[in-house]
């Protein structure tokens, strides 16, 4: 009996569970289009489900209705539904989080709704990328307020925000997924050529302004974070196809082909991977600037037909700007017993752009793969193991040319250890210039080889026997415009033409040979590696306030075999390091929030920065969704490697880069033995670094407006920047569909230590003296060497030996002065302001309107003699509107893009000159098949067909029409 009772009792126990409500519940989750939405989360209690690739799910409910489930999804806003009866059918529809509350983390480096951000910042989400009317995520950025796109060619094209940037901007700060894009030689990103696959970008975070308290080096004028898809979060095969063609007047009209690939699978809750590729192929926007370098405007000097002026200098034209390393004064006085005026200067014809491109077409093929293990199943940790490359040829605008990238590649390693609280991450940049190749080099070593065999070998001797042959008046070049054209049609009779036997020859030759053996190929190897890491101590402090450490160390090793760099016989380490705290805190009922960062930075060649960043937030309203905010932020910029080591002669002058470490290894010329005064002198005639900072003229003194102004221009240091920003962001409205977002913002700055280049020149014998620096005594007066010396007023300016330099050849008719393009740092004061206005809302249950104004500006006070300008580059007023529906009817959608933006100045070393102002107008058609998980669009840029130019030197760009097909996106 007892023996029964108590199998009984047993099997009663064990029963209970068997009574318990255990419910299936079944659903289908969309997106805000109606698709089908993949891996959402879906959470009861302690069951969870994900939901497949055709959005639906089953979970199991325990215990008696009503319950409550939670769908969620990363970036969306999480949805919550009751459930209240067995078999009750669920369909939900995630949304994208509002504006005001979509996550960004690149402000505070800790997550923050967008409305709390402690300083201005854009975000272009996964909804804004999916309905950008531009041909790639990476176009539809120039529609944000305050950003600048600078599309440089087809390919390369950078993003920039707050002015002061050229094709080089080493003041903006790219990132992806934490690693600096930056190329190891250049310093700067190659816009998306090594970025991001359009179907693995999961957000854009855009910080404008000086970023260094958080981000060190280069975050000057702001820092982007484009943020990729986890594939724990994102999983599936996703595919696009697209197609069309561009069309410039220059080019015609020419098919294009990009695809991409993203395969994304989750093994396990402890395991997933993904693997990118993409590919595309278009021909460039080809260049035909024709204006003068010279004249610096918009005027076309090609007067009349095929005359050219004696001093044309065309920007698209390669191998006018020089004559060999001898003028034409030096020619006409030694073969032909003529003094030509001191300021005459008789260019070369040269050859185009189009001449010197092996083809032209933009090519681009990136491959990245990841590995991602989280040992406890859960986010509280995370290993990642990533790599990206990229292969291609391009066309780029540097700072003294324009360049044929041709088999270039640039690769990435990753690996990063992350947490709930910290992160540390190492990495490894490499890249490879392949046979890329300078253009006005390697027009003028084409030029330099087309002449009829004269004892120079140079088309200036050809210029001049053809000006002596017709009888010119040496005194008077310009007397008669028909001899001065038919002696260039004699050099130029000579000239290698494209296409020829002979052209292709001497071009295959040149650009297959190092510039240090006489050709005009790039040799680049450089690298760099570095780690960085970051805590947060708010957990171990029991969340009294936000407090965070971290660190960096990056060491550069460019390698350019002397075409680029002063490491032709000795190589180049540079290392860098930084620390930095942060403390956040929430007072007043999480109405005021208070930032204070602290940034160190050390250079080895440079002397430390301390960079400082102070805001506060404060919320008004009952919902506290109108915030203004203030805040003080600094930002440096060590200038790059090539502003500290640069070391190459692409024509008559010598570019340097004037870090102590590099002048310390310049040594130019050997000992001269000269008669002066009538006594034969072994002279010193080695320029050293320590005679280009301290024994130099400013060279257009001494040749132009002949006053002889010493040159006191010192080492290079790095430039700095304070800002004091306002700003405030709000949401007015009661529904998601009525409301209307506001952000407002406005800056001051101060620079200071600007880099630029400045040309001077040095005498490889003798000294410079300050002009004005004192009046000479009779005593010196008497002294015949001072007397053979230049004076000017009573004042020395030279001695008797540089007097000597800059009036005579050497004993082998070489020059004895040498010019030099340096790079070093402006004594002018720079300040920069601006404000913006941004406006987004839904009108009519579903149409998104958005419009955003910018203006900015700058001032500077002249401390340079007028031989510097800064390179704002950037239109005062600016004007961005968006349009468009995603479901404007069942499973279709439209957007527009329009762009106006200002005339503005462009200013670098290659060219200054004016950009017209433009509107842009582009706009897409999107149509949904869920049943094939595809997705078509038709779209079109430039739509209006006016070609425009983002900077003197750069192709027109036309317009681009474009089909493509998205699988499972």
């Amino acid at each position: 009996m007892f023996k029964r009772q108590l199998v009984m009792i047993v099997f009663m126990l064990c029963a209970i569970p068997m009574f318990a409500q255990v419910l299936k519940i079944k659903g289908v989750v969309y997106n805000e289009y109606l698709e089908p939405f993949y891996n959402a989360k879906i959470t009861s209690g302690s069951n969870s489900a994900v939901s497949d690739i055709n959005g639906n799910f089953e979970i199991a409910i325990k215990g008696a209705l009503p319950q409550t489930i939670e769908i969620s999804a990363f970036g969306h806003q999480t949805e919550y539904v009751d459930i209240e009866r067995e078999g009750q059918k669920i369909n939900v529809i995630l949304k994208e989080n509002l504006l005001l509350d979509q996550v960004v983390i690149s402000a505070s480096r800790v997550p923050e709704r967008i409305i709390e951000s402690p300083v201005t910042i854009e975000r272009f989400g996964l909804t804004d990328i999916r309905r950008t009317s531009s041909n790639s995520f990476y176009d539809g950025l120039a529609n944000l307020k305050g950003v600048q796109s600078r599309e440089g060619s087809y390919g390369f094209k950078s993003i920039n925000t707050r002015g002061f940037a050229d094709f080089s901007n080493s003041r903006f700060v790219q990132m992806v997924d934490g690693m600096d894009t930056a190329a190891p030689a250049l310093n700067f990103s190659a816009g998306n050529l090594s970025g991001v696959n359009e179907l693995d970008i999961n957000n854009v975070e855009v910080l404008p302004g000086a970023s260094s308290a958080l981000y060190g080096a280069n975050a000057y004028n702001g820092i982007m974070l484009m943020n990729t898809k986890n594939p724990f979060d994102f999983t599936g095969i996703s595919t696009v196809f697209k197609t069309g063609y561009t069309s410039q007047d220059l080019a015609g009209d020419n098919l294009f082909y990009d695809l991409s690939a993203r395969l994304a699978y989750k093994f396990s809750d402890a395991f997933a991977a993904k693997v990118n590729f993409s590919y595309f192929e278009a021909t460039e926007w080809l260049a035909n600037d024709e204006n003068s370098k010279l004249i610096d405007s918009n005027e076309i000097v090609n007067v009349i037909g095929d005359f050219r002026p004696l001093d044309y200098d065309g920007v698209n034209i390669y191998g006018d700007e020089f004559n060999n390393s001898i003028s034409v004064q030096d020619i006409g006085r030694r073969f032909f017993n003529v003094n030509l005026p001191q300021d005459a200067r008789i260019r070369r014809t040269g050859f185009a752009e189009r001449d010197l491109l092996v083809d032209d077409k933009s090519k681009n093929l990136k491959f990245s793969t990841s590995f991602h293990y989280r040992p406890f199943k859960d986010e509280s940790l995370e290993l990642i193991l990533a790599t990206r490359l990229a292969m291609g040829d391009n066309l780029l605008q540097g700072n003294s040319s324009r360049f044929s990238q041709r088999n270039y590649y640039i690769g990435q390693s990753k690996f990063e250890v992350k947490g709930d609280n910290f992160y540390v991450r190492t990495y490894y940049t490499r890249n490879d210039a392949g046979r890329s190749y300078n253009l006005d080099i390697t027009g003028a070593l084409l030029t330099a080889r087309s002449s009829a065999g004269n004892t120079l070998g140079s088309w200036g001797v050809d210029y001049l026997i053809g000006l002596n042959d017709n009888g010119v008046d040496f005194n008077n070049l310009t007397a008669d415009p028909d001899i001065l054209q038919a002696a260039r049609e004699y050099a130029d009779s000579f000239t290698l033409q494209p296409g020829s036997p002979g052209f292709n020859t001497e071009f295959e030759n040149i650009t297959s040979t190092l510039i240090t053996q006489g050709g005009s190929r790039i040799y680049d190897r450089s690298s760099y590696a570095h780690i960085d890491g970051n805590y947060n101590f708010t957990s171990l402090i029991n969340d009294w306030a936000d407090v965070q450490v971290g660190g960096s160390f990056r060491q550069y090793n460019p390698d350019s075999k002397g075409t680029i760099f002063n490491d032709g016989t000795q190589p180049i380490t540079v290392s860098e390091y930084g620390v930095y705290s942060q403390i956040q805190k929430k007072l007043l009922d999480n109405r005021l929030k208070l930032t204070a960062s602290l940034r160190y930075d050390k250079s080895q060649n440079f002397d430390g920065n301390y960079s400082p960043r102070f805001a506060v937030n404060y919320a008004l309203g009952e919902d506290k969704n109108h915030i203004i905010r203030a805040s003080f932020q600094t930002g440096f910029r060590n200038p790059t490697i090539q502003e500290q080591y640069l070391f190459n002669q692409p024509g008559r002058k010598i570019n340097v880069g004037t870090s102590k470490a590099n002048l310390d290894r310049v040594a130019i010329g050997q000992d001269i033995t000269l008669n002066v005064l009538g006594v034969p002198t072994v002279i010193d005639g080695v320029i050293s670094g320590d005679d280009i900072i301290n024994n130099s003229l400013l060279t257009e003194t001494v040749f132009t407006d002949f006053t002889y102004v010493k040159s006191e221009y010192e080492e290079i240091k790095p430039e700095e920047v304070q800002t004091i920003e306002l700003g405030y962001r709000s949401m007015f409205g009661i529904t998601d569909t009525n409301n209307i977002n506001v952000d407002i913002n406005g800056f001051y700055s101060f620079h200071n230590d600007f880099v630029f280049f400045q040309d001077i020149v040095t005498p490889k014998l003798g000294q410079v003296y300050p002009f004005g620096n004192r009046q000479l005594t009779p005593e010196e007066l008497a002294d015949p060497l001072i007397q053979a010396g230049n004076i000017v007023d009573g004042v020395l300016v030279w001695d008797a030996f540089a007097q000597y330099a800059f009036t005579n050849l050497g004993p082998s008719g070489e020059l004895l002065v040498q010019e030099f393009n340096i790079v070093t740092n402006s004594k002018s004061r720079v300040n920069s302001y601006g404000a913006s206005i941004a406006l987004s809302t839904k009108i009519f249950e579903g149409f998104d309107l958005g419009l955003n104004y910018s203006y900015i500006d700058f001032t500077f006070d002249d401390k340079d003699n007028g031989f510097f300008e800064p390179n704002f580059n950037t239109p005062k007023h600016t004007v961005k509107a968006q349009f468009g529906n995603n479901n404007l009817f069942k499973n279709f959608g439209f957007n527009v893009n329009a762009r106006w933006l200002d005339k503005y100045r462009w200013v670098s070393p290659f060219v200054k000159g004016y950009v017209d102002s433009r509107t842009v107008l582009d706009a897409q058609l999107n149509y949904r098949i869920p049943s094939i998980k595809s997705k078509f669009k038709i779209g079109g840029t430039n739509l209006l067909g006016k070609e425009f130019q983002v900077a003197p030197g750069t192709g027109n760009i036309g317009s681009l029409y474009y089909f493509s097909w998205t699988i499972n996106d």
